[in-house]
């Protein structure tokens, strides 16, 4: 029989790190640990949702398929509402434009659905394939957010090692092409805390909340990723701070750079200025003019320039004027 289209995987857990697969739902109820995954861009992904938890409530159902989900934890009287974001692994997306990992866990079952991929999912899904994944479904709610957590400490650090090399550019050859790299930083420092915040207090409650199989490994597991997602918020305050801190830098040094050549302009036109004026008089066409008759008038005039010129850098330099 054909596989569901929206159906991403069936499992049961065998409760020591392995599982076991199936291409469908079960007509019945099963009394093992089972994760079903949903895509949620198939047309029937609702009405496999529904056939997956049947009495769910439609508030649920809109939560777990609202398209921008902020993080949150919800404990409603049927189960637990799970909602996290994690780093864009997926080919063509960026990195900050985060993906939304949907989970909703009652009793022994755990049903989670994606719009786009989340790799810290997938990849705690090939781990119970591969027979060393979590024993129950709250291993399986730890390991989502752990390494969550750890592709996004990771691509932070990425950020924090970019504006490091673009502050050294700043003070070794600023140009005006590194505003806009710096911003880029900001902006994606940006996009990335917009959800590690609500994200942090949906941690917090999720480490406090009272739901079959978290034990206290799972709760300090817990506590783990709650501190790694509080030094991520921090570092990426300070990503921001320093990023403006930067592009004062790479302001400060354009500026200087253009008064530079500015003064070296005006250094340039003073010098030219006074002998621009001595050429144009005596270069009028009327009858007077000292040296029209003498044949070495010219190099004279062209010493006498020198001279002057040797006498405004005498000035200039007497001044400290360059």
């Amino acid at each position: 029989m054909e596989q569901d289209p929206a159906l991403v995987f069936y499992k049961t857990l065998d409760g020591r790190g392995g599982c076991r697969a199936y291409e469908e739902l079960p007509d019945q109820a099963e009394s093992y640990q089972t994760w079903v995954h949903i895509d949620a861009n198939a047309v029937n992904a609702k009405a496999l949702f529904h056939q997956s938890l049947p009495s769910v409530d439609q508030h649920t159902v809109a939560a777990m398929f609202d398209v921008d989900a902020r993080p949150r934890v919800l404990s409603t009287d049927f189960g637990l509402l799970l909602i996290l974001r994690g780093i864009n692994h997926n080919e063509g997306d960026k990195p900050e434009d985060m993906v939304g990992v949907r989970i909703f866990v009652v009793e022994n079952k755990i049903v989670s659905l994606h719009y786009r991929r989340s790799k810290a999912l997938m990849q705690v899904a090939q781990s119970l394939d591969d027979g060393k994944g979590p024993a129950t479904i709250a291993g399986i709610l730890s390991q989502i957010s752990s390494l969550l957590i750890d592709y996004i400490e990771a691509s932070i650090e990425q950020l924090d090692d970019q504006l490091d090399q673009l502050e050294t550019e700043v003070l070794e050859s600023p140009g005006p092409t590194l505003r806009h790299d710096i911003a880029e930083v900001r902006k994606t420092s940006i996009r990335i805390r917009r959800y590690l915040a609500p994200q942090r207090e949906a941690l917090n409650h999720l480490r406090n909340i009272e739901l079959h199989g978290i034990t206290d490994n799972v709760r300090r597991a817990l506590q783990e990723v709650h501190d790694s997602q509080t030094r991520a918020l921090e570092t990426l305050d300070a990503i921001r701070e320093r990023s403006q801190v930067v592009t004062d830098e790479l302001i400060n040094a354009l500026s200087e750079k253009l008064n530079r050549n500015l003064y070296v302009l005006s250094v340039i036109t003073a010098i030219f200025l006074p002998l621009g004026f001595l050429t144009g008089l005596f270069g009028i066409n009327v009858g007077g003019l000292p040296g029209v008759d003498n044949d070495n008038a010219f190099v004279y005039f062209s010493l006498f320039l020198g001279a002057v010129t040797a006498l405004q850098l005498l000035i200039f330099k007497l001044f400290k004027w360059f």
